[in-house]
């Protein structure tokens, strides 16, 4: 008995109220709600395919072309998805005893803070769920590899529930409002360092839930009121107040980073120089027009509205100068605004300080792929070993 090849995509999600923190490192359970833009999977996203076959002895997984440990939480998940599989009756009961194999790789840097756990998990779900064809919410199936893994399975903008439950039941995700709501809405990732980051997301974690007195403060009152707010601002589409509460929050994580004991730090001197550009490019501007954010290391994500994109990325390039322009912004297409007169007012800094800038949207959530571009051959094997 063998499966067909099953071919997934799923995006990388930018929290805009951020999750640091668990209540139960096991189930992953976060201390706190928190809120994200689901970016387009056009530009960025996960890719990967599953099959299940009576020929493989243990289950497999590769990544960027390298066999990796089938993990405990690969496993926490795929045993997960069986067993909504069994209660849902949705494949014979021999179908479940078979091994899996995985092939999975992102079309950006992973570990360098770009969201690549979260893309990679709520890909692997999605595409288990489809082999196994499970039809019931998967976002808690998801949150069981990677916390934010469970808002990348939702387009749009989407808020984790952090629950109460001893269990996680309640712990889901769930739209906030699909992408065609905000449709002005971009992003752009100046991408500082691609290199893995040298404190994991999850070791950081578990020093600040142990030592920040800042976290505490942030988890009881902070958080509750932010995610309040910035739930209305997507809502009535009030780019002013979601910027605001966006940076605000990106700040005050960072703070407990440093308010950790021992301390450790995410951003660096190229970080905090784009915080302070967007500060004075916004009173210079007059209105907030643009919003950072950092999550888990130094790039930075910056939130805009589509009418202003032409003219920030030419204040980038002004300011952060690329030693080849050529390349320096993938993504979605633009026309820049090299004549604007703010660019006159920033001097620029030295050449190749950010490696390079991705433009994206907001856009969809996971999806199956039917166009034949599978990652394994029909009889399982991994196509680029051919």
């Amino acid at each position: 008995m063998i499966s067909d090849i099953i071919t997934v995509i799923a995006p990388v999600n930018i929290a805009v109220i951020k999750y640091w923190g668990k209540r139960d490192e096991d189930l992953i359970l976060p201390l706190n709600d928190s809120v994200s833009a689901t970016l387009d999977t056009n530009v960025m996203c996960a890719k990967t395919s599953v099959c299940a076959r009576q020929d493989l002895i243990e289950d497999e997984i590769w990544l960027n072309k390298e066999k990796v440990p089938f993990s405990n939480r690969l496993q926490n998940c795929l045993k997960e998805i069986k067993a909504r599989a069994a209660s849902e009756n949705s494949v014979d009961p021999i179908f479940l005893h078979l091994k899996i194999r995985a092939c999975s790789e992102n079309n950006f840097p992973t570990a360098a803070g770009l969201a690549s756990s979260a893309a990679g998990y709520a890909c692997f779900v999605f595409a288990l769920a489809k082999l196994y064809k499970v039809k019931s919410d998967i976002s808690s199936i998801a949150r069981l590899g990677s916390g934010s893994a469970c808002r990348s399975v939702y387009g749009g903008f989407v808020r984790w529930h952090a629950g109460s439950k001893p269990d996680g039941s309640d712990s889901v995700a769930t739209q906030i409002a699909d992408a065609s709501h905000w449709p002005e809405m971009r992003a752009l990732i100046l991408v500082v360092g691609d290199k893995k980051k040298e404190t994991s997301s999850t070791g950081g974690m578990a020093v600040s839930v142990k030592t920040s007195e800042l976290m505490r403060h942030r988890v009881e009152y902070c958080v509750p009121q932010r995610t309040e707010l910035i739930v209305d601002a997507i809502k009535n589409k009030d780019f002013p107040k979601f910027a605001e509460i966006t940076m605000k929050d990106s700040n005050q994580f960072h703070a407990i980073c440093l308010d950790s004991y021992p301390p450790f730090v995410y951003m660096n001197d190229i970080s905090h120089s784009i915080v302070g550009l967007i500060h004075k490019y916004n009173e210079i501007s007059g209105k907030v027009k643009v919003a950072y954010t950092f999550d888990a290391g130094s790039n930075a994500c910056l939130y805009l509205l589509e009418e202003d994109v032409s003219e920030v990325i030419s204040l980038i390039k002004h300011v952060y100068p690329p030693s080849n322009s050529k390349g320096f912004v993938t993504g979605l297409s633009y026309v820049e605004d090299v004549n604007s007169k703010i660019l006159k007012m920033f001097q620029p800094k030295d050449k190749d300080l950010i490696k390079y800038v991705i433009y994206t949207k907001v856009g969809d959530g996971p999806s199956e792929v039917t166009d034949g571009s599978h990652l394994l051959n029909r009889d399982g094997s991994l196509i680029h070993l051919m």
